[in-house]
């Protein structure tokens, strides 16, 4: 089994738990009331098939998940073998949403299109099996022109952060050439509390991964984190950093900014009240328009909102204090470090990044997975037994000609 499919397995299980770790399960004020329901749920398993987990697996998955975390469900050895697939929920939502928003659409072009975005393979779903669902659709639902939209709002904080990225619209100029700035901020959805923002030059993962270590350190870990599907937060990278915080993931469909109605609304407010007054030509540097920015934003959390009944919503947000569940330092700078898996060379070096590394011998012509630090500060081979974090050094070609050597020894004379 290989370490793709080890995570991918991983990842599989906390799906199943994930309600009852972040506290997102709605039903009945119990553990066991949750392991009877999601064993009677159909799931669809890393190999495409779809399958049922007993009651007594998914509760043992939980407890190993709350002694041992995300680690814990990594399969020592497992090999899931299927021969077909049905429509899981991803498969049932786009087509839910291509028949709302094109209700002309037939199903030979639904069929087609969720092939072309890579949804499914050509021979993993037929035709007739997505025919048979939208008919089924068309007569359970009544479409209107009208989208359902609600006004809704968490009642308490930290249960639903919503994330997202917005163009700074005047250029940056540094050592004479302009530049394009991006914002991303993080919200609380039941205080409007910024919990996390920055500026930069670049819009990727690796920014917004800063942006969510920053607030989860100040502020403790949400239930649920909601974005959109850009390439900065639809990834395996984001699913295992979620999984290790405790966390789920939602992402909005597409083209429905008004699932993050409010992130939207922060973000106009911001480029009304402190874009508008700034004057990019006085800034000289990126920390510049970070401190301008930081003030802005410290200045809109301790003012008063009409929606919070008068409260600004930093004072909401305190008020429930006691809501947040913090990490310690020790657990943050283990959880947001990146994953690679790596092919070491005979003579146990390994690349990252075009960057050269050596690590121990052992580890020699064999795949190895690396768990390093953005800056690639600090970088650990994780030990496949023990799951230990070994850290691991720069390749130092000329030390390594005076290091001795250790010698097998196949046969040894008696004295």
């Amino acid at each position: 089994m290989t370490e793709k499919e080890r995570k991918d397995i991983a990842l599989f299980r906390y799906g199943i738990i994930a309600p009852l770790v972040s506290g997102t399960w709605d039903g009945e004020n119990s553990n066991s009331a949750f392991f009877r329901h999601a064993a009677t749920l159909t799931y669809t398993a890393p190999d495409g098939t779809e399958t049922t987990v007993s009651e007594v697996t998914i509760e043992r998955w939980f407890y190993i998940y709350k002694k041992l975390g995300f680690d814990g469900l990594l399969p020592q050895r497992r090999s899931d073998n299927g021969k077909s697939r049905k429509l899981d929920e991803d498969i049932k939502a786009q087509i839910r949403y291509l028949k709302e928003e094109y209700r002309r659409i037939p199903s030979t072009l639904i069929h087609q299109k969720l092939i072309e975005n890579g949804t499914m393979g050509p021979k993993d779903v037929s035709l007739s099996t997505i025919t048979r669902y939208v008919n089924r659709l068309m007569l359970e639902k009544k479409y209107t022109n009208n989208t359902d939209m609600r006004r809704y709002e968490r009642e308490h904080i930290n249960e639903v952060w919503c994330g997202d990225s917005t163009v700074l619209g005047p250029r940056l100029i540094l050592d004479g050439k302009k530049h394009k700035t991006y914002i991303i901020a993080i919200l609380d959805d039941a205080s409007r509390y910024i919990v996390g923002i920055d500026i930069f030059l670049n819009d990727n993962f690796i920014n917004l991964m800063s942006v969510m270590k920053s607030a989860v350190t100040r502020h403790g870990k949400p239930k649920r984190f909601n974005f959109d599907n850009g390439k900065p937060y639809k990834n395996k990278q984001m699913d295992l950093l979620a999984a290790r915080i405790g966390s789920t993931i939602y992402y909005n469909a597409p083209y429905t900014p008004t699932g993050k109605a409010k992130l939207e609304r922060w973000f106009r407010t911001m480029k009304d009240q402190w874009m508008s007054l700034i004057n990019m030509k006085d800034f000289h540097s990126l920390d510049d328009v970070r401190a301008s920015l930081l003030q802005f934003v410290n200045t809109y959390n301790k003012t008063n909102h009409s929606s919070l009944n008068g409260l600004s919503p930093q004072e909401r947000f305190f008020n429930e204090a006691h809501m947040i569940k913090r990490l310690s330092e020790e657990q943050i700078e283990h959880i947001f470090l990146l994953e690679q898996e790596r092919r070491v060379s005979a003579d146990s070096v390994i690349v990252l990044d075009e960057v050269l590394y050596e690590v121990d011998y052992r580890y020699a012509k064999q795949r190895i997975i690396l768990r390093y630090s953005p800056d690639l500060k600090d970088v650990f081979v994780v030990d496949p037994i023990t799951g230990i974090l070994e850290p691991i050094k720069l390749l130092n070609k000329y030390a390594n000609a005076h290091i001795k050597r250790e010698k097998i020894r196949y046969t040894q004379e008696e004295r």
